[in-house]
């Protein structure tokens, strides 16, 4: 998606070779005419895959999951990243290792917002290890709902996470692939 990849050679800051700071239209700040433009992109790409929840985890890929959602007409859900005391009694729960936190946290998901007749589409900011993605997929099965597809805004395609997910037999539609980040350096893959 160029309107991406151009906002992140713009105001994208490459700290060195793995992090990436988009803070100022994604993270902190959230753009939300990108966002729009970023929703309705994933809704045209799944738009035959009878989606019925649009999935994220909190907190950065909650702009695009919503616009994602709205674009295709359906609800969003909110995977938690620390259990509620007020929901602790109806939880599904898995443990994910952030790359870029370098920590592990509690995933959570209320089993009354998904069961085995929805089809999930997940959207995260980034995709590099695929823990995330991974912990959310595992959610989606604890409450037996099918995965539709994985839509990523910005890939890190020199880590593992693409593969990872394809090898599970997940569709991975990412918006900007980056090939190679160093400190001010910020390439990405060439798409034929």
């Amino acid at each position: 998606m160029e309107v991406l990849k151009e906002k992140i050679l713009k105001d994208g800051n490459a700290l060195d070779e793995n992090i990436l700071k988009v803070d100022s239209f994604i993270n902190h700040q959230v753009d939300a005419s990108l966002m729009q433009q970023i929703g309705n992109e994933f809704a045209n790409h799944f738009k035959d895959y009878k989606i019925t929840k649009v999935a994220t985890i909190e907190s950065s890929g909650i702009a695009p999951a919503l616009m994602t959602a709205q674009a295709l007409g359906v609800p969003m859900l909110i995977l938690k990243k620390a259990p509620s005391s007020i929901l602790n009694d109806n939880l599904l729960h898995t443990e994910v290792v952030s790359f870029t936190k370098k920590n592990s946290y509690e995933l959570t998901l209320s089993k009354k917002f998904v069961n085995e007749n929805d089809h999930v589409l997940i959207i995260d900011d980034f995709l590099a290890n695929g823990e995330a993605a991974t912990g959310a997929i595992r959610l989606m099965r604890k409450a037996h709902a099918t995965i539709a597809g994985i839509g990523i805004l910005i890939e890190k395609s020199f880590q593992p996470g693409r593969g990872k997910l394809e090898e599970q037999g997940f569709e991975v539609y990412s918006l900007a692939r980056i090939a190679k980040l160093g400190k001010g350096i910020i390439e990405f893959v060439e798409e034929s």
